[in-house]
């Protein structure tokens, strides 16, 4: 497939290496071909990077297999998951996850991505509902500025910034990819 056919969510292989496209960009200019610029990340080491092509570049589209799993828990090393059809556990190394475990809580049910049987990593859902453990406090009421935001801590460690009136123990929904707030959950 042309590399200006790939759309974010696209796995493709290249160069013996497995991608899946974060973002994409094409330029094309009146003297120039057109250029495509990707925003990818490799799935065998976990490293997000931007490659550039011109228009003529091919890349080999993939099929992955998505399963689900129930994330168990996090050792030293590896966060365990296990399968909900057959039970079996396995383990992800942590450096393959360095950005999917500020959204892993044990319970929560999770899709494993293989390829061709080498299991490559973990697929976010666009959201997930998680808990406030600690933040900054409240604004006082004669506080006028809009869209003020203070410093919170999610149930999973990863810091954030929340609207004032977000408080300890509310549940709200994040976005995967940015990290940032979207809304408050409705319990």
């Amino acid at each position: 497939m042309n590399i200006t056919s790939v759309r974010p969510g696209t796995y493709f292989e290249d160069k013996g290496e497995i991608f899946v496209v974060l973002d994409n960009s094409l330029n094309k200019t009146a003297m120039r071909k057109m250029v495509v610029k990707i925003k990818v990340k490799n799935l065998r080491i976990g490293s997000i990077t931007e490659i550039t092509h011109n228009s003529g570049y091919d890349v080999n589209v993939i099929h992955i297999d998505k399963e689900k799993n129930e994330f168990l828990y996090a050792n030293n090393d590896a966060f365990v998951f296990m399968n909900m059809k057959t039970f079996e556990q396995v383990e992800i190394n942590q450096k393959l996850l360095m950005w999917e475990k500020n959204f892993l809580i044990p319970g929560m049910e999770i899709e494993l991505i293989r390829y061709d049987k080498e299991l490559l990593g973990v697929s976010l859902p666009p959201k997930i509902a998680l808990k406030i453990i600690a933040c900054d406090p409240s604004a006082s009421v004669s506080d006028s500025v809009k869209n003020q935001m203070k410093n919170a801590v999610l149930e999973t460690g990863l810091e954030i910034k929340v609207p004032r009136f977000i408080n300890v123990g509310d549940v709200i929904y994040i976005n995967t990819e940015s990290g940032e707030y979207s809304e408050r959950a409705k319990i």
